[in-house]
């Protein structure tokens, strides 16, 4: 049963997939373009190298000789997978659900062209003038993206044509990999925002966790929570969107998907990660029986999922550095450990960056608790949190 899993990416919820596999006695490598990487801490072996590299990345395969690989960030040279997996090493959760969700172009055709499902008007440009006439044609306001970012980077809402110059600097500074090409948008009014953590099985029924709400900003999560209450007819379109994108995408693990709700338009697909979510760091708080990182590890291993249920409810909220450092420190810590039903995670970054992720703040409360008063708790203790 054990097996020698690659890890592509070594962030934060990297290293709680880490911890999962290693409590299934699994051998973990975990790789990254800087060491100390926060997966590296826990893991049994570590690779420092630039993964758009693919000359470094094959060379790594070979060294290494995984039987499984798995990918948690965009910035991978992505169609050296197929390699990998013609040579008959296990791609989580598959060569074409990474290539495909790893860059946004691929994945809107897929999911608007051929499936059918809802999603914002779009056009694509791969220069100034282009997006110019792009922008024109979706209307203001609309959503600038690069094709290949993460955790909203290079991400722009632009509410008039004077402002599509500094957009389109930031989508080409925020772009991971050498496609310098963009997205337009419609900008959908919608009411919320939800993740709905999709799990599909080597040998098993699709899974759904209950659905998370989030709050971002610039493209970024700043909280979560869940479960995210919402229409039983919105719920079940949700289901049969993520169910119907992930069978086409095939493979076995957990997928992000992300939808926009809006009570007059109905639930418009938006994008979908093929691993752990960010807005899911929440399942930490304990509110399913299984979090997003062991549901991963057992789908990545084939391993059974009997069942997901939603124990009680729960609230993330992230912890940001005002400030650049390679020694970060923390102060408040006290302050939220003192608090009841609360987890506090430090990632262990070994370099802070003004707006980087250093950390979460879970709590937990009883289904019945009011979850505007989880939210505000969780927010007021992750600001009591200060990296210096």
């Amino acid at each position: 049963m054990a097996k020698k899993i690659l890890l592509l990416g070594s962030g934060e919820l990297g290293k709680e997939f880490v911890i999962a596999c290693k409590r299934k006695g699994q051998y973990v490598v975990a790789c990254d373009k800087y060491d100390n990487a926060p997966a590296m801490q826990v893991a049994d072996e570590r690779r420092v190298f630039s993964m758009l590299d693919g000359d470094a990345l094959q060379k790594v395969v070979e060294e290494v000789k995984p039987d499984i690989i798995v990918p948690e960030i965009e910035a991978i040279r992505t169609e050296k997978l197929y390699d990998f997996e013609k040579a008959g090493i296990h791609v989580v959760p598959s060569a074409k659900a990474v290539n495909y969700t790893m860059n946004r172009k691929a994945i809107r055709e897929l999911a608007h062209t051929e499936l059918g499902l809802k999603t914002a008007n779009y056009l694509y440009a791969s220069t100034f003038e282009e997006l110019k006439a792009a922008a024109d044609k979706i209307g203001f306001p609309c959503i600038i993206k690069p094709l290949m970012s993460s955790s909203g980077h290079g991400q722009s809402k632009v509410d008039a044509a004077g402002e599509l110059e500094k957009a389109w600097e930031n989508a080409c500074g925020g772009s991971r990999g050498d496609i310098m090409e963009v997205i337009v948008e419609q900008f959908i009014p919608f009411d919320y925002e939800i993740t709905l953590l999709t799990v599909t099985q080597k040998n098993g029924p699709t899974l759904f966790c209950a659905p998370i709400g989030h709050v971002q900003k610039g493209g970024d999560y700043r909280e979560s929570f869940q479960p995210r209450a919402m229409k039983p007819e919105h719920l079940k379109t949700a289901q049969q969107m993520a169910e119907k994108v992930t069978a086409a995408l095939t493979g076995a693990g957990i997928w992000g998907v992300e939808f926009f709700v809006s009570e007059k338009e109905g639930v418009i697909f938006s994008e979908l990660s093929p691993r752990p979510h960010d807005t899911g760091m929440v399942t930490l708080a304990g509110t399913q029986n299984l979090s997003e990182f062991e549901l991963h590890c057992r789908a990545v291993l084939g391993l059974p999922i009997p069942e997901i249920t939603q124990e009680r409810q729960g609230a993330s909220a992230v912890i940001l550095s005002p400030v650049e450092t390679t020694n970060p420190q923390y102060d408040g810590m006290e302050d939220v450990c003192a608090a009841q039903r609360t987890y506090l995670r430090i990632f262990g970054k070994p370099e802070a960056h003004v707006g980087r992720r250093m950390g979460v703040v879970v709590c937990w409360d009883e289904p019945t608790a009011s979850q505007e008063a989880l939210r505000d708790k969780c927010k007021s203790l992750a600001a009591k949190v200060v990296v210096r």
